[in-house]
């Protein structure tokens, strides 16, 4: 099948995934039998085992241009817990992680055609210079280079042809979703319990709003306005007259990818990893906006130390009354006081003051995904942190079961952790290393900025403050 061509049909999208996971299965059972007869872990059959399925998996999941890409995208760089043996878990990284780069395009004329239909011209007569190759392909459209006839260098993100359909069938189709599950399954049982059937449905709202390119373009040209002039968080600007529901054309930005970073000083990544934690803890705090797809192939790195962000597909407005609450959840446990954050818990409801759990319970919950805040400053994320905090917060079988299974958690609040889960697996493979106590008590508890970056920005805001009057 042409790797333009989206297949619909409820069959034809379940079965590829339906003998995948019968063959994944069917191999671990294999080598399973295989290590007892031999009486010792056969490291090398194993190897090559979980090799060849995380190629499966990416393989898979490229053509799926849907839910199940996105939810791959995912998977990429969201740490995979600690089911699979840490000798094998870069396999399915460096498999999964060509789905946020390296998803396959469709054809040039076809590109060319869609761009023609929703805009009414040919690129090359619209543009002074157009690319016919993208330079990124990902789950829902891809994106090529052109230059207006200003001069200006400009992106242009163009949806594939049938894609919107496609996700809708996914999501009508249950088989689709369950089998998936199973395929998750089959890479990290332990994790996957409790926790991904949360993810992909979140992952599937998120990609419905992502169709509509104008929804996109819009709230990219809102924080555009705001960090406007801001002296490391950068936006690109919208070219509105050339974008429609299906083409977003915007300022083309260079920098970094997400593998160069990874290769980065440590320096520069730990002031990326900054960069990236104000950008998300302070659009919430200051704006009551988030940006709910925080995945590396949504950030270029630039060697000042500066970040650009990309794809505001799905944005997240949260009202002051809310954050106020979340504002007040994490201040409590910065300052180690287990009696207000068990109160900031109950205020909200998710807590029963007479019949629930106590502060200390509710404290140590919270507090396992608050490390980077409790431990010595400066602190450095690193993949076994995310790993091991999500075991903690989110297993009914862990230390903190008797809490997850007591509390009744607000929708916006399990979304926001999901989003938080995903910011923090960025800094974790950045290895960043931050002080991030200090900067949460800036944007909680109004305290004077400490950190280089922190004291650069401040002016930018309290200008900001002035002009809004």
């Amino acid at each position: 099948m042409a790797d333009d061509v989206i297949p619909a049909g409820r069959l034809r999208r379940t079965a590829p995934v339906l003998g995948l996971t019968a063959r994944t299965a069917g191999e671990a059972v294999v080598e399973s039998l295989r290590r007892r007869v031999r009486g010792g872990d056969a490291s090398d059959g194993r190897a090559e085992f979980h090799a060849r399925t995380a190629e499966r998996y990416a393989d898979l999941l490229g053509h799926s241009k849907g839910v199940l890409m996105k939810v791959g995208q995912m998977l990429s760089f969201v740490s995979l817990g600690s089911s699979i043996p840490p000798q094998y878990q870069p396999f399915y990284r460096q498999a999964l992680g060509r789905l946020q780069a390296d998803a396959p395009p469709m054809a040039a004329d076809l590109a060319a055609a869609t761009f023609e239909a929703e805009v009414g011209r040919r690129p090359e007569a619209v543009f002074a210079e157009w690319s016919p190759e993208p330079l990124a392909a990902a789950s829902i459209g891809q994106v090529h280079s052109a230059r207006l006839r200003d001069g200006r260098k400009v992106a242009v993100k163009i949806q594939y042809p049938g894609v919107e359909q496609a996700i809708r069938n996914d999501l009508k189709n249950d088989e689709l979703l369950a089998t998936f599950f199973s395929l998750l399954r089959a890479i990290s049982p332990g994790m996957l319990r409790t926790d991904v059937r949360a993810i992909a449905d979140e992952v599937a709202e998120r990609i419905t709003e992502e169709l509509d390119y104008l929804t996109e373009a819009a709230n990219q040209a809102e924080f555009a306005r705001i960090y406007e002039g801001h002296p490391f968080i950068h936006v690109p600007d919208v070219v509105p007259q050339l974008s429609t529901s299906r083409v977003l054309t915007q300022e083309l930005v260079e920098g970094l990818s997400w593998a160069e970073a990874l290769e980065a000083p440590r320096e520069l990544r730990d002031a990326w990893g900054e960069v990236i934690y104000r950008f998300s803890v302070g659009s919430l705090r200051r704006l009551h906006l988030f940006n709910a797809d925080p995945h590396p192939g949504n950030y270029l790195f630039h060697e000042d130390g500066t970040v650009s962000f990309l794809d505001f597909g799905c944005v997240r407005r949260f009202e002051a009354a809310q954050v106020a609450q979340m504002s007040e959840m994490v201040s409590a446990i910065g300052h180690r006081d287990p009696e207000r954050a068990w109160r900031a818990w109950v205020d909200i409801g998710a807590v029963d003051a007479e019949h629930g759990p106590g502060p200390q319970e509710i404290f140590d919950w919270a507090a396992a995904s608050f490390q980077l805040l409790l431990a010595d400053q400066p602190f450095t994320v690193t993949p076994d942190y995310v790993a091991e905090a999500l075991a903690k917060e989110y297993s009914p079988g862990g230390p903190s079961g008797r809490v997850l299974r007591a509390m009744t958690i607000p929708a916006h609040l399990t979304f926001l952790s999901r989003i938080d889960t995903g910011v923090m697996a960025v800094l974790g493979e950045l290895r960043a290393t931050g002080h991030w106590l200090a900067i949460q008590r800036e944007y909680d508890d109004h305290e004077a900025p400490v950190t280089d970056l922190g004291i650069a920005e401040a002016p930018f805001w309290d200008q900001r403050m002035v002009a809004s009057g």
